[in-house]
């Protein structure tokens, strides 16, 4: 197969820049620095700059999974009618599914210093990166949302155990003033953690994880010890069996656990381009991603089961059973731990991300600090509180929408990196218009097109129950909703596969051979 533009010149060897054979480092002056497709946070990560160790993979992603709504999932799956052993399985099962593409597409960070919109760029063409970024980024902002929400809430009701007198206060929108002051406060100081960078996130990350691992086990020590044990849940039965009940509620939910984590399947280069190598990507993220969420949906499990030991009903919600004491200290506590465990997913998994996006949409307006701030004002915006009042719509509505349409983009970008260019990028023409990634005016239409098809696939039968969302119940395309449960699969594998045929029969070949990716 040849190239769909002509070769660019190679760099001269005194221009090259030495580095390991499996990282790659931009030559210098290989792009002009005016570049408008350039700035400093979109340039590949310096090779002395990706230091990033196993650890520090780990603790990102443990501090990413142990937050609320992560304890929440267990929760939502046994409202809709699992048993704690149907609801912890399907949770392990998503996170290792969706560990591939995370492993996949985390490739091109320690080997390239790229984020994902530079990574789409590949696939997608230099201004074509924009439509999968913005997808990313409207996805992410709506969860920087969900989460600051959560946590206002978390701050609000533990501070009105506290001081009292706070859930009385007059009401604005609905809701009492005094819940809206701690959104905002938590807001403001999420993004303020941001705006000093990187470093100082994975410094937070580092020490956060291990903190908050030690809250949620004396979470369940002190339930423990209340309750004499544990039993009421965990001897409740399923109320779906494992026959035809089951798998039409399994289906849609497992799509929705693998769409908690699709965001990160994305975006996952935004991080791993810190990376030392390859594998400290690879097993931070294994020993992270899989074991943590599990575990954390054991650990939600068993507390709730003592809370119903102790206080005769469920109580799902952490920050609502450690509002039941009268502890000064140990609401003091849970109120840090809520803090550290909010702001250390939200964060790194919704603010990193859309920052980097809209920096693609804008380089020469937009920087990583501006990004950040960016989606802050856009998480408000969306009326979190609106998106998880119901089990029906946060798990079948959000996240299956969201999951279809995310791995419909990561099948493409797996397709184009691995299969189509055997993980060979021309790191400068990244970054260059009229280069190899230049296409149809900085568009490739190929990658539109598998997207705009396995998105059609993915998301074209999506039907709520009567009363339980926005979709008909017959679905948008009634002879698509046979294919709505299985969303997230569907897009990955139906624009994988396109995209590998629309390129083999256009021509479109890996960087090989033109050496302006010096290594």
């Amino acid at each position: 197969m040849t190239s769909t533009v002509p070769p660019t010149p190679p760099i001269p060897p005194q221009d090259r820049i030495s580095a390991p054979p499996d990282r790659v480092e931009l030559a210098r002056g290989a792009v002009p620095a005016d570049n408008r497709f350039i700035n400093e946070d979109l340039l590949p990560v310096p090779l002395e700059r990706r230091n990033w160790t196993t650890y520090n993979f780990a603790a990102l992603w443990v501090g990413m999974a142990h937050n609320i709504p992560s304890w929440l999932l267990a929760s939502g799956l046994v409202a809709l009618g699992m048993d704690w052993k149907q609801a912890v399985f399907t949770i392990a099962l998503a996170n290792l599914i969706v560990l591939g593409p995370m492993l996949l597409t985390g490739h091109a960070g320690p080997k390239y210093g790229i984020p994902f919109p530079v990574l789409a760029r590949a696939s997608f063409g230099l201004r074509g990166a924009n439509l999968p970024a913005l997808i990313r980024a409207a996805v992410a902002c709506a969860w920087f949302g969900i989460q600051t929400w959560i946590g206002g809430v978390g701050i609000f009701t533990l501070l009105g155990k506290i001081f009292g007198g706070w859930a009385n206060a007059s009401e604005i929108g609905g809701q009492p003033w005094t819940l809206w002051l701690c959104f905002a406060l938590f807001w403001a100081l999420e993004l303020a953690i941001i705006y000093r960078g990187m470093d100082t996130l994975r410094r937070f990350e580092n020490w956060a994880a291990p903190f908050v691992i030690v809250g949620a086990l004396v979470l369940l020590v002190w339930v423990a010890v209340k309750a004499g044990g544990f039993g009421p849940l965990l001897d409740q039965p399923s109320k779906l069996g494992w026959g035809t009940d089951f798998w039409p509620v399994f289906f849609p939910s497992l799509m929705g656990m693998i769409a908690f984590w699709a965001t990160l399947s994305l975006n996952i280069p935004d991080f791993t381009r810190f990376g030392a190598g390859q594998r400290a990507q690879i097993w931070g993220q294994t020993l992270g991603l899989p074991t943590t969420m599990t575990l954390f949906a054991l650990l939600s499990v068993l507390v709730t089961s003592g809370s119903q030991a102790v206080y005769g009903v469920a109580i799902w919600d952490p920050v609502q059973l450690v509002a039941r004491t009268d502890n000064a200290f140990g609401l003091l506590y849970a109120l840090v731990t809520v803090l550290i465990a909010t702001i250390s997913v939200n964060i790194a998994a919704n603010v990193v991300s859309p920052a980097y996006d809209l920096a693609n949409l804008a380089p020469k307006i937009i920087n990583f600090r501006t990004g950040a701030l960016i989606t802050g004002v856009v998480g408000v915006l969306i009326m979190p509180w609106k998106l998880t009042e119901t089990p029906e719509l946060y798990i079948f509505t959000w996240l299956g929408l969201v999951g279809g349409l995310l791995g419909t983009v990561a099948g493409i970008l797996i397709a184009d990196y691995w299969i189509v260019r055997r993980t060979v990028l021309d790191l400068a023409d990244l970054y260059r218009p009229g280069g190899r990634y230049w296409y149809t005016d900085g568009w490739n239409w190929r990658a539109v097109g598998a997207f705009a098809v396995g998105g059609v696939l993915a998301i074209g039968g999506s039907h709520s129950a009567p009363g339980k969302g926005p979709f008909p119940t017959d679905g948008l395309i009634p002879f698509l909703k046979p294919l709505a449960d299985y969303g997230w699969a569907v897009g990955l594998v139906s624009s994988l596969l396109l995209y590998v045929l629309l390129s083999g029969r256009s021509g479109v070949t890996t960087a090989a051979g033109n050496g302006s990716a010096a290594r």
